[in-house]
């Protein structure tokens, strides 16, 4: 769990750090741009001026000042319109058309957009004719562009250093959570193996000493049963073997052994095509799945209900469903139903559906998940194999 919290912490500390940097750039960003703007417009009103000036030349206008303001400008696009919507002139403007006209229309058509975007200053020539004036009609410098597209250049790369960072701890949890599971499951597997063979071995003497006894029989029936859990133990964490196995004869294995170990309150149905269905999995570790999720459903139940096993193919896939009618999960925990250490019983330690996920999609290269679940109604677990 402390694992669990830390990791947690790391990732919301990335998120909102991330938030952070990104509010601070763009708030940043749209100072600079606001006050780039406003240079840009103080030019451009000087550069109307100069034309201005131009335009009333006399013997006393110092032309050098005026042609340098005027020649100055090399960065900001600058369209001239007449009060008839004619391009008078136009500078730091690249044309792509293919002939002159075009090219004109294209600049008068950019230079009416700007105009009716308010980015314009206007250049009253004669006071006294209504009609005497020229729109200078500017857009954006290549800078200015530049610096507002950057803050959201910026997030989307602090978005993707978030994002590979949260990959990073995934990974590193997912590897120390594969490295418990396999650790644990080989001890266990050793530690079992012992005492199993010193069962089996007094099993033998006691059917020799008393061949009549009829309880010898279930002893070691029992006996083969830890021997197969210490097997199927042993073989998490390494490439389990396939074989073509009867998938038909492994749910009836599984369904005797439940009847079993259950009250006669537990009722399980069984819905097999007539045709034996075969697919090459590993039968012991498979068996411990369908285990999984039949105990499951009888702890649902509370020892009361009736289980479901419906097996059939569609197209080149195996489906088998396994339903209750037991008290259904939250959709809120139908995510975390296969999250290792999730559980909803008191003394569960939520590994036995992580464990099935990992067996089945992980060693078999299948899918589990739940199907349909209603509270108060039941849960059905969907597994999907490649026939």
């Amino acid at each position: 769990m402390q694992w669990t919290d830390r990791i947690r912490q790391v990732k919301i500390f990335l998120v909102v750090a991330a938030i952070i940097l990104a509010v601070a750039s763009l708030f940043v960003s749209h100072l600079l741009t606001r006050d780039l703007y406003e240079e840009e417009r103080k030019k451009m009103e000087i550069w109307a001026e100069a034309m201005h000036s131009l335009n009333n030349a006399d013997e006393n206008t110092d032309l050098a000042l005026v042609l340098k303001v005027i020649d100055g400008n090399t960065t900001i696009p600058i369209i001239v319109l007449g009060a008839d919507g004619n391009v008078r002139t136009y500078r730091n403007i690249e044309v792509t058309a293919k002939s002159n006209t075009d090219s004109i229309s294209y600049i008068r058509q950019k230079g009416q957009n700007l105009l009716r975007g308010g980015k314009n200053v206007r250049i009253v020539l004669d006071e006294e004719q209504k009609d005497s004036y020229v729109d200078v009609c500017y857009d954006d410098s290549l800078m200015l562009k530049r610096l507002a597209v950057y803050p959201y250049i910026q997030l989307g790369v602090v978005l993707i250093f978030v994002v590979i960072a949260i990959f990073a701890l995934m990974t590193s949890k997912r590897a120390e959570q594969n490295k418990v599971w396999v650790g644990l499951s080989k001890e266990t597997a050793h530690q079992l193996g012992t005492p199993i063979s010193s069962l089996m071995a007094w099993t033998e003497i006691l059917k020799e000493t008393y061949p009549e006894d009829e309880l010898l029989p279930e002893m070691d029936k029992d006996v083969k049963r830890l021997q197969l859990i210490a097997d199927r133990f042993s073989k998490i964490g390494s490439l389990p073997e396939h074989v073509p196995t009867s998938l038909t004869e492994v749910m009836n294995h599984v369904i005797d052994y439940m009847d079993r170990r259950t009250s006669d309150k537990v009722q399980m149905v069984r819905i097999f095509p007539p045709e034996d269905i075969i697919v090459k999995i590993n039968a012991s570790l498979f068996e411990w799945v369908i285990e999984n999720l039949c105990k499951n459903a009888v702890d649902a139940m509370e020892g009361t209900g009736r289980i479901t096993l419906f097996m059939a193919t569609e197209m080149d896939t195996v489906v088998i469903e396994v339903s209750d009618t037991g008290k259904g999960i939250r959709k809120k925990d139908i995510k975390s139903v296969f999250t290792p250490g999730f559980t909803t019983k008191q003394r569960g330690w939520g590994l036995g559906l992580s464990l099935a996920k990992r067996i089945v999609e992980e060693y078999h290269h299948g899918r589990i998940f739940v199907k349909s679940s209603e509270l108060g109604r039941g849960t059905t677990f969907r597994i999907e194999l490649k026939k």
